[in-house]
């Protein structure tokens, strides 16, 4: 009587493979009481000779393996012809356990790098020190690195490697305004009283993606694969304004995949359409004539009257438009004091919607609504200037069933019961109604939202790199599920364990995803075969105008009212072991009852 059983991969001098036999004892007549033993094996392809090695022989090596004394025929046949089938090249389990410990390495790094940005705190377009600080690691580890694309000061791409594939990873490292927030508190606590903070979680994302790329360099150089890795930043993100300019500039062209990574509470990939809504980001500007305005109002035209105009033109027009849309804008300018007639006013509108033909259809009733703005007001309608884009966002099939399989194989990280204890606290101080913690159930793999099915919301600028090549964004638990986004509450994780484990969880999927990527040739075909068919009916184009530039300026006055203040609390992990031992603060600190 004999049992099967399944074992793990165990190492060999030359290869791994997975073991699964019939084995026996003796001791019973028939031959013995059934269990499995798993055990080495050593294949020399030259003299084609396989050698099981005995308990005896590996007792010193404390590996628990017992005597077999029968093997079956056929499990004997296949431990012989698979090592010989892929003696060339080593099994994609072999180097997905070899990328996870190189990930699990640089945990230390890791914690460094989030703890490091979140410090920062650095708006878009303005995000100096994030990115002297990545290029500096990137540098040091061997990739060369392209400062200032597409004329962006803070925008770079850092590549190591040869050949294809050619496979980019990128992620986001601008934050929010005023979400400046002390970790680990579960309550508003500021760092500095209405500075910028990463109120969005970006300051994660990068080291999940260059930890694993670090990790997949090192494979590729020891098992001599050939390839390309690509990482960049998304620079200014929240103002929806680089990776356009990107891909117009040619960035992607010899790219074969994207691996992109962002800041969530799970642990998840989607395929097919994403539900939200692409968008398109404009400033109005108008221009009047100034006047005393008590003295002589008469003699003035307001450029704020357009603005005005203009906002009560597009709040009426509200009521006829498809339920996915979103518009909402600020004031940039209106003018510079009460008792003059503003000679200038801009007004800075983001006009979202479910695909780029209802987008620029947005886009020319807004342009109607400002030229009647102009009329109504006596004014001129100076500039309609482009400050960003999103197309809406499709995620490649193959690949992101292949990064789910491994997500399974990650799981979620073990949280404590201090991790607990401050995301219900954070939920509770959020208004929550369900408080329920960190999540310990992965997400499923989700598909295609439907037009039908999808009402709109938020926006992301890899929608653009989505339509150039084949794309996935993995989501990875870092932050506290159940809070508003764009906001205090949501920095609150953002350099505290909970933080620390999501991003190692993320960077082991995504150098796990990156073995599949450069080993399966067959993986990058179906990723370019499902990109060909998504393709073939929406084709790529650019909402940004041949004439558009990056607005570089934006976010300078707010960083340089800041940021001397914010410099007396970077992170220095050559004193403290993690930001939070820096700021003298109890994990969690919660409020008392």
């Amino acid at each position: 009587m004999y049992h099967k059983q399944k074992s793990p991969l165990y190492r060999s001098h030359g290869i791994y493979i997975p073991l699964s036999l019939y084995v026996g004892s003796g001791g019973t007549p028939g031959g013995c009481v059934p269990y499995f033993v798993p055990f080495r094996v050593k294949f020399d392809k030259v003299t084609m000779v396989l050698r099981i090695l005995t308990y005896n022989e590996v007792k010193t090596k404390r590996e628990g393996i017992f005597v077999m004394n029968k093997i079956n025929l056929k499990s004997l046949l296949y431990l012989i012809i698979v090592p010989f089938l892929f003696a060339e090249n080593p099994p994609s389990d072999k180097l997905k356990l070899m990328a996870v410990e190189k990930v699990d390495s640089q945990s230390k790094l890791i914690q460094e790098m989030v703890d490091m940005i979140f410090s920062f705190g650095e708006l878009g377009f303005q995000e100096i020190e994030t990115s002297n600080y990545l290029i500096g690691i990137l540098e040091q580890n061997g990739f060369k690195v392209t400062r200032g694309i597409s004329g962006i000061p803070t925008a770079w791409m850092a590549e190591w490697g040869k050949g294809k594939p050619v496979i980019a990873l990128g992620s986001d490292i601008d934050g929010i305004p005023k979400s400046s927030q002390m970790p680990g508190v579960a309550y508003h606590k500021p760092i500095i009283e209405g500075a910028p903070g990463h109120g969005e979680g970006h300051n994660s994302g990068q080291a999940v993606i260059v930890a694993a790329a670090i990790a997949m360099k090192e494979i590729m150089i020891n098992e001599k694969i050939k390839g390309t890795l690509k990482i960049w930043p998304g620079v200014a993100e929240e103002l929806v304004a680089t990776k356009a300019y990107f891909v117009r500039d040619g960035y992607f062209k010899d790219v074969d995949a994207c691996i992109f990574t962002h800041v969530s509470s799970n642990l998840a990939v989607t395929h097919g359409q994403a539900g939200g809504n692409g968008l398109l980001s404009v400033e109005y500007s108008f221009k009047g004539k100034t006047a005393h305005s008590a003295g002589s109002p008469w003699r003035g035209k307001s450029a704020l009257d357009a603005v005005e105009l203009m906002n009560i033109g597009w709040n009426f027009r509200r009521e006829h438009l498809r339920p996915p849309y979103r518009i909402h804008y600020i004031i940039t300018d209106g003018g510079d004091q009460p008792n003059v007639v503003p000679r200038n006013a801009s007004v800075w509108y983001y006009l979202r919607e479910l695909d780029y033909e209802h987008i620029m259809e947005l886009f020319d009733y807004s342009n109607d609504i400002a030229e009647g703005a102009a009329k109504m007001s006596g004014t001129e309608l100076i500039s309609t200037r482009i400050l960003g884009s999103a197309w809406p966002r499709h995620f490649n099939e193959p690949i992101a069933r292949a990064m789910y399989t491994n997500i399974k194989e990650v799981g979620l990280p073990v949280w404590d019961k201090n991790d607990q204890a401050l995301a219900k606290a954070v939920q509770k101080e959020a208004g929550n109604k369900e408080i329920k913690g960190l999540p310990t159930e992965l997400d499923s793999l989700r598909g295609p939202v439907s037009s039908k099915n999808n009402w709109g919301g938020g926006s992301d600028d890899i929608g653009d790199i989505s339509w150039t090549v084949p794309t996935v964004t993995l989501r990875f638990p870092s932050n506290i599920p159940g809070l508003p986004g764009h906001n205090w509450l949501n920095g609150i994780s953002m350099a505290t364990p909970i933080a620390h484990k999501g991003a190692v969880a993320g960077a082991k999927v995504t150098a796990m995803t990156l073995v599949d990527l450069f080993t399966d040739k067959g993986l990058v075909k179906d990723a370019k075969k499902y990109f060909k068919n998504q393709t073939k009916e929406t084709k790529y184009q650019p909402m940004i105008r041949k004439t558009d530039k990056p607005a570089i300026e934006l976010n300078e006055e707010i960083m340089r009212n800041y940021r001397d203040e914010m410099k007396k609390f970077y992170y220095d992990p050559s004193k403290y072991d993690t930001y939070l031992d820096q700021l003298g603060i109890t994990y969690p600190t919660i409020k008392k009852k």
